[in-house]
């Protein structure tokens, strides 16, 4: 018998933080990207990703510290698959907790792998915590502060947000411009314009910062708000629309392939 892959996407207690709880076993990422921080921590098994030119793997008890737009992939080591519990912040609030004085700053993490028991299972007790849906007010606004204080602490910093110059423009604004788009359809024509570059010159420029193709990237930020669209609660019919697919199938197809489950559970468990 074939183990299956099993997927829980969920809303936490806190508005910037969703919850996700994965049994991994045939299911594997392609190398895409991220629009919030990812925190994973590894319950069980081993995983082996692929990022910023090297191969990684990490087992039992390791916390993996993904920042937005860091290009990456995942998959299990092994046929036995792996467990993984995952925090996705919105980096502005995990930002503000960290300095809320320093808004021209990104946060950014010593260790891409962090090995330290005690900080694994604060985590997962965090975790744990920001499922329940009896949690009174005062402990729903002081939890998140009180459990990612020692990972902040420990082992992130604030930094100059990174400058990724396309001709005239820079990959930040860009992206800025194609999210108040994503419900049009986007022609390379229009991007290399944006930047003052010829169509040739942008792909290719575009590919050496992002490691991605305009229309791979493109694709997977449709994605990643069509994620955060459905979280909120908004219907799939409405989200598909939204962020630019014109047809429903494509959109459920596309999005089970990326995230490993339908668009419709994530709108249940909203």
């Amino acid at each position: 018998m074939v183990s299956m892959d099993t997927v829980n996407y969920r809303p936490s207690a806190y508005p910037a933080i969703s919850l996700i709880e994965a049994d991994y076993r045939q299911f594997a990422f392609e190398r895409h990207y991220h629009l919030d921080i990812h925190i994973g921590l590894i319950t069980q098994g081993v995983q082996r990703f692929y990022h910023q030119g090297a191969w990684h793997q990490v087992g039992q008890g390791g916390v993996v510290l993904m920042s937005p737009d860091e290009l990456h992939d995942g998959h299990a080591h092994s046929n036995t698959g792996y467990q993984v519990q995952v925090f996705s912040i919105e980096p502005e609030w995990l930002q503000q907790t960290l300095d809320a004085n320093q808004i021209e700053q990104v946060i950014g993490f010593e260790q891409l792998i962090v090995q330290d028991p005690t900080l694994f299972h604060s985590l997962q007790q965090l975790h744990h915590l920001l499922r329940q849906d009896n949690l009174s007010q005062l402990a729903k606004d002081c939890l998140p502060y009180q459990g990612f204080a020692p990972l902040l602490e420990r082992y992130s910093y604030l930094k100059p947000p990174a400058v990724k110059p396309l001709g005239q423009h820079n990959l930040a604004l860009l992206k800025e411009w194609v999210l108040s788009q994503l419900d049009q359809p986007i022609r390379l024509e229009q991007l290399a314009q944006l930047c003052q570059l010829s169509p040739t010159q942008f792909q290719r420029h575009f590919k050496a910062q992002t490691g991605l193709t305009p229309y791979a990237w493109l694709r997977r930020l449709r994605l990643e708000q069509a994620m955060k669209l459905l979280q909120s609660g908004k219907p799939g019919t409405d989200v598909a629309y939204q962020v630019g697919f014109y047809d429903q199938a494509h959109f459920s197809k596309a999005f089970k392939a990326t995230y490993g489950l339908s668009p419709s559970l994530i709108t249940r468990f909203s």
